[in-house]
């Protein structure tokens, strides 16, 4: 008789607990990961970019439309990031309430545009924080002290983060504070934390670096001394060797930068990702 009460009760409540929970788009990963972090079990999150993809050429379906037309809030980064996102949210007729998370971050340029890749750094992924705590507030008043404790808790998490990227790259040597990299998403993080990001001489992403490329690699390497290379679009091995051979630079391996990995891969968190990128940047570069 007193499990069938609690079965009873059970059911009772489990639709009230559904419904008290605040449905939240969030249009990629890392995104999707902040809004957790904040509202913890009184939020539903949902992210349109899931692990292991590119925000950046992401293609919608037909189900985001209706998670967008279900949602209270839609979270996104802004800064240009999701050019597909508005004719998504309009055809979805979506009534939620959209919150740019970048809002009061100076934006860097790239290119003729802005770097939308502002959370590089973690004093700006400290603004997002703020900015996604504030729309949780507004959009769910009744739970405004929970979000204010989470974010609170959070935010000292990142302002510990900030300190442990700061300390490891005083650690390297300033004349070693350069890399090669084919990625142009670490514009951010070379402003706030002083590692200077150098683009390879001769090199498409589109296309394997052919033997004049790779000449140009390695006299650009000699000629700045740059200690390490992270370059995403070389992925033959025996290309790699040649160039660390011939210049004794270190291959850095992988940086992280457009989304979070999988559970089993090195960045499931935000957190993940900042640590792992700094512990491949430096390996490379410390001596």
């Amino acid at each position: 008789m007193r499990s069938l009460l609690l079965l009873a009760l059970l059911l009772v409540a489990s639709p009230l607990q559904a419904a008290e929970r605040l449905n939240v788009v969030a249009s990629f990963s890392i995104l999707g990961d902040f809004v957790r972090n904040v509202g913890g079990d009184r939020v539903d999150v949902t992210t349109l970019v899931g692990a292991d993809s590119d925000v950046h050429v992401y293609t919608p379906a037909p189900s985001d439309a209706k998670r967008i037309a279900d949602a209270k809030l839609v979270i996104v980064n802004g800064l240009g990031l999701e050019g597909w996102l508005p004719r998504l949210v309009q055809s979805s007729g979506a009534r939620a309430t959209v919150v740019t998370a970048s809002a009061g971050i100076a934006p860097h340029k790239l290119g003729s545009g802005a770097d939308p890749h502002a959370w590089q750094s973690v004093p700006n992924a400290k603004t997002y924080v703020t900015d996604i705590a504030d729309a949780l507030v507004a959009a769910d008043p009744a739970d405004a002290e929970f979000f204010r404790a989470r974010a609170k808790a959070y935010l000292e998490k990142l302002e510990t983060l900030d300190r442990e990227v700061r300390e490891a790259v005083a650690r390297i040597p300033a004349d070693r504070r350069k890399v090669i990299s084919t990625h142009d998403a670490f514009g951010y993080f070379a402003a706030e934390y002083g590692i200077q990001f150098i683009a390879p001489l001769g090199v498409s992403t589109e296309t394997e670096p052919s033997a004049r490329d790779i000449a140009a690699i390695v006299g650009q390497i000699r000629g700045q001394k740059i200690p390490a290379v992270f370059l995403e679009n070389i992925s033959d091995d025996r290309l790699i060797r040649r160039i660390a051979a011939e210049t004794g630079a270190k291959v850095g391996g992988t940086l992280i930068s457009d989304g979070l990995t999988g559970e089993k891969g090195p960045a499931p968190t935000y957190i993940d990702m900042v640590r792992h990128n700094i512990k491949a940047l430096t390996s490379a570069l410390d001596h």
